[in-house]
C-alpha cells in the first residue's frame, strides 16, 4: 500500500511544474490589463504555495515513527494562508474617492489556494479553478464595464461670473443633465474672488454632483455646459 508520507520525484516535478502553468495563467491576464501584480507575481505565489504544501506533507516523513510526534499535514498551508494575505494588501490602493485592487489582490489569494491544491495532489479541482477564475476575470469583466461600472458619479465645477443672476445656468445645467438622463444629486455654491490681470474679479463656483448612465457623457456634459454664455471654466472629476 502506498504511504501517504511518500512523493516519487515524477509526481513531485509534475506538481511543481502545473502550479507554475496554473499561476502563470492567471498572471497573464492580470498581465495584459497592466496591474500591479501580474505574470511573475502569480506564478511564485503559486510555485511556492504547491511546494510548501509539499513541504509540509512530505517534507518531515522521517519523524513520522518518532515517539511524540504527530505530523500535520494542515499546519505550513495555514500559515502560506496569512502570508499571502499580506502581499495581496500591497496591491489595494486607495485614491480618493476610489479603492483599486481588490480584484488583483483576491486573484492572487485564489492563485495561492490553487498552488496549495496542486501540492496536495488535487489536479482537477486546480485546474477546474484556473478555468473558472479566467472566466470570472475575463467575463464578469464585460458584464461589469457594460451594464455596472458603466454608471457612475461625476462632480463637475463650474466657474460662473460673479455678477450673473445663478437662476438661469442652473436651469441650464439641470437641463443639460436631463438631456443626457443624468440624475442630480446635489447642488453647492462657492463665492470667490480671483486676481486677473491685477484687479479682484468675483466668481461664483457651482459644485454639481450627478449620477451618468454612461461615463463617456462626462466629457460631452462638460462642453455643453463650458458653452453657455454665463460660464467662465468647467472642470469634471
Amino acid at each position: 500500500m502506498h504511504s501517504p508520507w511518500e512523493i516519487d520525484n515524477v509526481h513531485l516535478v509534475i506538481r511543481l511544474l502545473l502550479s507554475v502553468i496554473l499561476g502563470g495563467l492567471i498572471g497573464f491576464e492580470r498581465e495584459r490589463k497592466n496591474h500591479a501584480a501580474g505574470l511573475r507575481t502569480h506564478t511564485l505565489v503559486c510555485l511556492g504555495s504547491c511546494l510548501l504544501m509539499i513541504l509540509s506533507m512530505y517534507g518531515f516523513a522521517d519523524f513520522v515513527n518518532e515517539p511524540n510526534v504527530r505530523l500535520d499535514p494542515a499546519r505550513l498551508a495555514a500559515q502560506v494562508i496569512t502570508g499571502v494575505g499580506f502581499l495581496g494588501a500591497g496591491t489595494i490602493l486607495f485614491t480618493g474617492k476610489s479603492i483599486t485592487g481588490l480584484t488583483t489582490a483576491a486573484s492572487i489569494w485564489v492563485v495561492m489556494a490553487i498552488g496549495l491544491t496542486v501540492g496536495a495532489g488535487f489536479y482537477l479541482p486546480a485546474v477546474l479553478s484556473v478555468f473558472m477564475v479566467l472566466l470570472i476575470l475575463w467575463g464578469l469583466n464585460i458584464v461589469e464595464r457594460r451594464y455596472v461600472n458603466n454608471r457612475g458619479e461625476c462632480t463637475f465645477i463650474i466657474t460662473v461670473s460673479g455678477d450673473a443672476e445663478l437662476t438661469a445656468p442652473i436651469a441650464g445645467f439641470q437641463a443639460v443633465l436631463t438631456g443626457h438622463r443624468a440624475k442630480l444629486v446635489k447642488v453647492r455654491f462657492i463665492d470667490m474672488d480671483e486676481a486677473m490681470d491685477g484687479p479682484l474679479y468675483r466668481l461664483q463656483r457651482v459644485v454639481i454632483t450627478a449620477i451618468l448612465p454612461h461615463r463617456e457623457q462626462l466629457l460631452f456634459i462638460a462642453d455643453e455646459f463650458n458653452r453657455m454664455p454665463e460660464v467662465r471654466a468647467v472642470a469634471a472629476e
